[in-house]
């Protein structure tokens, strides 16, 4: 079972007062970062979020991060710009970007290919970074004013790949400052937090489980102690599950978001299967997430549990959270957990804590 961290937290009520003022700024002060951004860079996704046009809420766009190349012919191009579906000549090919693959590739029973790979710039994929930019082009807007605050998510390093970290955050800033953005990074399970944590002074952990991987960041009043991430997400189950299987991926895929429930008995090899590589995942990352607190010596003294809040596509699925608590509660978890819950908008939530982010930034 968890235990307790013993600790108080010193000026207690003088520090939440000084949260409470900053979140509840002035109207003139919220009205200066009214033109910022906030975008989640994910494997699979792309989501641009901003404020709403005066209503207090957000509006949010995506496009999936996918790509297929196609033979070239100008009746194929003709079609592709009456539908307006992103794509740009390749030599002799079509490559075609964004949603519109998704739909090309289950049209010639082809699997789509990605920009990115757990997180990071796919250095496998010659065009990935033409392809990021297309996407990010066409998905957001030019800023309403020069320098602009832009926050862009970025994963925790994964282990033995701190060094692509560097180069794949360098060359998402350049794009989007070549764009009239002033952008900067934000840590993905920080914007969890951002986007979730407010009540709770910014004081958790923010799990967004995605495609490529998991990402974890435990933050003490808005300050991020803790960030990791396991390269295993729901491309990983999507591959495992169709290897065993002998199933296509899309069909895996498919079956993972639209049918899954993993409180459920499986009904069939598919759906065993992913249970079978869900547990493991969620496994990897409470043991993780348990080492990680173990090792270091940054943890804060605590006076009161921890929330943890789930977010991401992968953690989307029914009955996740619970077998997420199931697993936590089966280990000497090192601090106390007050609850866990899922993100009010699971898919959105790392985009909207960006926003956030880049609100204050402004």
């Amino acid at each position: 079972m968890v235990k307790v961290r013993k600790g108080h937290f010193e000026n207690k009520k003088k520090i939440s007062q000084i949260f409470e003022d900053a979140v509840n700024e002035s109207d003139d002060e919220k009205d200066i970062c009214r033109s910022a951004l906030g975008v989640d860079i994910g494997t699979s996704k792309t989501v641009f979020a901003k404020n709403g046009n005066g209503n207090g809420g957000k509006d949010y766009f995506s496009q999936r991060n996918a790509f297929i190349e196609v033979e070239y012919s100008k009746f194929t191009e003709k079609i592709l710009q009456q539908n307006d579906i992103c794509h740009y000549r390749l030599k002799d090919s079509i490559v075609v970007y964004g949603d519109g693959a998704e739909i090309f590739a289950n049209t010639l029973n082809k699997e789509t290919r990605r920009p990115l790979k757990n997180g990071l710039l796919n250095a496998n994929e010659v065009n990935a970074v033409e392809i990021i930019k297309g996407i990010l082009d066409d998905l957001i807007p030019d800023p309403e004013e020069k320098n602009a605050p832009l926050c862009f998510s970025i994963p925790a390093a994964p282990k033995k790949a701190e060094s692509d970290i560097i180069y794949h955050e360098a060359i998402i800033k350049r794009l989007l400052d070549d764009k009239g953005f002033k952008s900067k990074s934000i840590n993905e399970g920080m914007a969890v937090v951002f986007s979730e944590l407010e009540k709770e002074n910014f004081t958790g952990f923010g799990i967004s489980a995605g495609g490529g991987m998991c990402n974890v960041c435990l933050s003490f009043l808005s300050i991020p102690h803790i960030s990791f991430s396991i390269s295993k997400g729901g491309d990983y189950i999507d591959e495992a599950v169709s290897s065993v299987t002998r199933e296509v991926g899309t069909r895996v895929r498919s079956i993972k978001e639209n049918k899954l429930n993993l409180l459920n008995t499986p009904e069939n090899e598919i759906e065993d299967a992913l249970h079978i590589y869900y547990d493991d995942l969620i496994r990897e990352l409470v043991m993780t997430m348990k080492k990680s607190i173990e090792e270091t010596s940054r943890i804060p003294k605590l006076s009161s549990p921890l929330p943890i809040v789930l977010s991401g596509g992968t953690a989307k699925p029914k009955g996740f959270k619970e077998r997420f608590e199931k697993f936590l509660n089966q280990v000497e978890f090192p601090v106390e957990i007050s609850e866990i819950r899922m993100a009010r908008d699971p898919l959105n939530a790392t985009a909207n804590g960006a926003l956030i982010a880049a609100m204050y930034q402004g």
